[in-house]
């Protein structure tokens, strides 16, 4: 089983539409068993998959999302007849994702997020580790792909540490390659902190227009540096308004009418799995 954070100190890069549709296109193309991971408390990836009624449906008849992994607190329940009671967090063998398809699940996210503690030091930083291998989701999946909130955080941390790989999506922009060269000191953090050795599997351009400048300089600049040189994926996501647009409607890249990007997405898979071995 390999786990993969797709990661970025900045927004608006589609890191989502690349962790969605990648763990798409590796069930749907490639027969791999996936497992999405939305650490994002704004949980957009888990809307490209679910509708609004979906989600909520799920919630009333207490389906697991990414909170119940984190939530490790006792509660107390005052009733005036019962009096006090009691209930335990769940268990984080017991959590269980949602099904999108046979061989594709997904651990939902959760703006219930922000309630918790997020500061370091309250041991959170190993919980979603602790999860993968509580669940024994290495006899369930081929893939976990991790989408992570795109600031620095214990949720960060925590898909980091859990993670043997991560890949980077940039926008082919000046702001796009500073947030890289801040993440690169998040992960040696990581690595000096808690002794956790990661391997970064690339960068992917995405949302691009091969007719700017902007396009040209971004490649030169990877292609010449010497951290980044020999990381950047041939292939690249082009920028399609369709692409947002049909994830509001729970459509994907594959689902599309778009046969360039389709291709893309393809491509971007395949060189994925060369990059990791299998």
């Amino acid at each position: 089983m390999q786990i993969v954070s797709v990661v970025n100190m900045k927004g608006g890069v589609a890191k989502t539409t690349l962790s969605v549709n990648l763990a798409d296109a590796l069930n749907k193309n490639r027969s791999k068993r996936v497992l999405l991971i939305d650490l994002d408390p704004q949980f957009n990836a888990t809307q490209c998959l679910f509708t609004g009624e979906d989600y909520v449906k799920n919630r009333r008849n207490d389906c697991h999302t990414i909170f119940n992994i984190y939530d490790d607190t006792e509660r107390a329940n005052v009733s005036p007849i019962k009096g006090v009671e009691r209930s335990e967090a769940i268990k984080l063998e017991d959590v269980t994702p949602w099904s999108v398809r046979e061989g594709f699940d997904v651990i939902p996210g959760d703006l219930e997020l922000y309630r918790l503690d997020s500061s370091a030091g309250q041991g959170r930083e190993q919980r979603l580790k602790r999860y993968i291998t509580r669940s024994k989701a290495s006899e369930r999946y081929d893939y976990i792909i991790i989408d992570t909130p795109p600031t620095p955080s214990t949720w960060m941390m925590s898909a980091i540490l859990a993670s043997q790989h991560y890949l980077i999506p940039i926008k082919a922009e000046p702001l796009s390659m500073i947030g890289i060269d801040l993440l690169r000191s998040v992960i040696r953090r990581c690595t000096e902190n808690f002794g956790h050795r990661i391997n970064c599997l690339g960068v992917v351009l995405t949302m691009t227009d091969r007719r700017s400048s902007s396009y040209d300089e971004t490649i030169s600049w990877l292609d010449s540096h010497p951290i980044w040189e020999n990381k950047r994926f041939t292939n690249s996501l082009p920028r399609r308004a369709e692409i947002a647009r049909d994830q509001g409607r729970q459509r994907l890249i594959l689902d599309s009418r778009t046969p360039a990007t389709k291709s893309a997405l393809i491509q971007i898979t395949d060189e994925f799995l060369r990059k990791i071995g299998r």
